[in-house]
């Protein structure tokens, strides 16, 4: 059944369903440097001249920016969950340019779903920017730094602002200290504030300060230098966070809603935190503490667990579990934290400090999956997969189900059937969910030595894919069909550049400090152990963050989080065809090529967004070629 594709070529230039022109054209006027697809769907070029927005339902571009000109990959940042990007530039130079980020005199933040510049800071007066913090889902801007407006003393003077992103307005500003008055003090931010429902806490080099909704002084104190922090249901509530030891460990404050310090004393963690957890028996924290360098993320990492009594901080754990590396699943549980490393074991700890399992479980390195089934806890790493008790940690099946560590495994669930099928090392093992037998399913020899990175139920059979090729077999094991298409290169791989990530990926590619306050939220918690086949749950919980948001741009990213993937029965593929490379779209359940689009570069720039069902595609150093997937 394994074919190339330029079998299917033989008979002419270009077969019936090819196409080589465009639906739409955008001719940008400037050399494009980078294109990034967003969340949105929105695909954003980085040109000479600025950035351009480009969305396929429409004939001409739907933004293009120049009023700062060329935009480097690292002065614009992409709000994770928003239709906004950040645009920053005016910081350092050269070697610093990176640090415009940070320390930009010039800052907007374009709505790319609408095309609109919803907050520039020249417009504005904003001279100098300290800080610029986007807070969801309230909508909310919060800008620190110096404005020009007022007089001289106002004009050198540390201002906040509270800006409104639906419309764009400001609520209302404040000064850090009296604009005026002779003092030896540093007033600036150095972290990012906490907005509550009926205040606003920033941390300065002087202390916290409360304000409330009109930018009238509620509470003032000395905890100084604060990076970042979070607060319980009740907001009455506050753990502020600093970073010591030149950001290598931190400590830990509690705040009360009056801003009197909870604690007698603060409590210091090794490392930064990474996941923090407010509970109803305490505090669950995780910390991560670099012990070299490494060529795997957490390879040379060594994290920490620690559990504090939020009335007093004191340990509540009389010893802390030992991890032995890097946490890579960490999960909060009726009974207890149920944990997995990188470099390979699982255990569970009770709220009290026991270990829940009869002992630490062993697995292989880099699990890649931890997830609830009926039967237990699923695990699958790079070398071995197995279910086990999640009360004792005993083993489900009676050994686990072991291969050579893979490049790559891909698994699936066959209800129907009662089995989990996984693919690694050139097979497909079929495991009874309830006996935990291990059966050959079949074989898989894909070409260009790829291993399959990809397996799903049809409803004719399984799937399996790969960057190059793409399989299916019946319900029996039996192969249906295997496709291979050639790399238009002889590099190999070349994977298709989606720019669709998962929900859960974006959340998460924040900064360390925030991204662990950003665990528990008002739109969920991540560190929920998820079912194996519950596919769609972080995309659901962002679609229901989104619609709570007053915004049209936001009810937009909604409705397309709740939306079908457009291209849910294809597969696209960038291979070598008669007249150049092209990418073609291959139906899963038949492996029949339904479409070819000439892209003619043997490594062409494109994006593909698989929910909106639209390749983009960088023609020209000036032009992007946009095509309709669905037709």
């Amino acid at each position: 059944m394994k074919k190339l594709l330029l079998s299917f070529l033989a008979f002419g230039s270009l077969s019936a369903f090819s196409q080589s022109q465009p639906d739409n054209t955008y001719e940008l006027g400037a050399k494009i440097n980078e294109m990034t697809l967003t969340n949105a769907g929105t695909l954003i070029a980085a040109t000479n001249d600025g950035i351009v927005g480009i969305s396929a339902a429409n004939s001409q571009p739907l933004f293009n920016f120049t009023d700062y000109g060329a935009i480097k990959t690292e002065e614009m940042e992409f709000v994770p969950l928003s239709p906004y990007v950040i645009v920053a530039q005016g910081g350092g130079k050269g070697a610093m340019a990176g640090l415009s980020a940070l320390t930009g005199t010039k800052r907007a933040i374009i709505d790319h779903v609408s095309g609109r510049v919803i907050f520039k800071t020249d417009d504005l007066g904003w001279k100098q920017v300290y800080t610029f913090d986007v807070i969801l889902p309230q909508n909310k801007l919060v800008i620190s730094g110096l404005q020009k407006e007022g007089s001289m003393a106002e004009k050198n003077t540390a201002k906040v602002a509270v800006y409104d992103l639906s419309g764009g307005k400001m609520d209302y500003s404040f000064f850090l200290n009296e604009p005026g008055k002779t003092t030896a003090k540093y007033f600036a931010v150095t972290g990012k504030p906490l907005l509550l429902k009926s205040s606003l806490i920033i941390p300065t080099t002087q202390g916290l300060i409360s304000k409330d909704h009109s930018g009238k002084t509620l509470w003032e104190n000395k905890m100084k230098d604060i990076s970042w922090m979070v607060s319980d249901k009740t907001e009455k509530e506050i753990y502020a966070f600093e970073l010591v030891n030149n950001g290598s460990n931190t400590r830990i404050h509690k705040v009360g809603s009056n801003g009197a310090e909870l604690w007698k004393d603060d409590r210091k963690v090794k490392g930064t935190i990474s996941n923090f957890e407010i509970l109803d028996k305490g505090l669950a924290i995780v910390s991560d503490q670099s012990g070299g360098t490494g060529g795997v993320i957490g390879k040379k990492n060594e994290s920490n667990i620690a559990f504090m009594s939020a009335t007093n901080g004191e340990d509540l754990w009389e010893k802390a579990p030992k991890t032995k590396g890097y946490v890579q699943h960490f999960y909060v549980m009726d009974d207890g934290i149920l944990f997995g490393i990188y470099e390979g074991g699982i255990n569970k700890i009770s709220f009290e400090g026991e270990t829940l399992f009869k002992k630490p479980l062993k697995t292989g390195e880099n699990i890649q999956i931890m997830a609830e089934t009926p039967q237990g806890l699923i695990y699958i790493t790079n070398e071995d997969a197995n279910i086990v008790d999640l009360k004792t940690g005993d083993q489900v099946w009676d050994k686990p189900l072991k291969y050579k560590n893979a490049t790559a495994v891909a698994s699936t669930y066959d209800a129907k059937n009662s089995r989990y099928l996984i693919g690694a090392d050139d097979e497909i093992f079929a495991v009874d969910e309830n006996t935990g037998n291990v059966s050959e399913f079949g074989k898989v020899k894909f070409d260009e030595k790829e291993q399959p990175d990809h397996m799903e139920l049809r409803d004719n059979g399984v799937y399996l894919s790969s960057s190059q090729n793409m399989a299916l077999y019946n319900f029996d094991g039996d192969e249906a069909y295997h496709e291979y298409y050639k790399s238009p290169t002889n590099s190999g791989i070349m994977k298709i550049a989606s720019g669709v990530v998962a929900v859960a990926s974006t959340a998460l590619a924040m900064a360390s400090a925030y991204k662990a306050g950003a665990n528990k939220t008002s739109f969920g918690s991540s560190n929920n152990l998820r079912n194996y086949n519950e596919y769609g749950k972080e995309a659901k919980r962002a679609a229901d963050m989104f619609a709570g948001i007053a915004d049209a741009s936001f009810e937009i990213m909604s409705q397309r989080y709740k939306a079908t993937s457009a291209t849910e029965n294809d597969q696209f593929i960038l291979t070598k065809l008669d007249d150049g490379a092209g990418l073609v779209k291959v139906n899963k359940d038949t492996g029949k090529v339904e479409k070819e689009i000439l892209l003619k570069d043997k490594k062409p720039e494109y994006k593909v967004d698989d929910i909106g069902g639209v390749l983009y595609y960088q023609a020209d150093n000036n032009t992007v070629y946009a095509y309709d997937l669905t037709r």
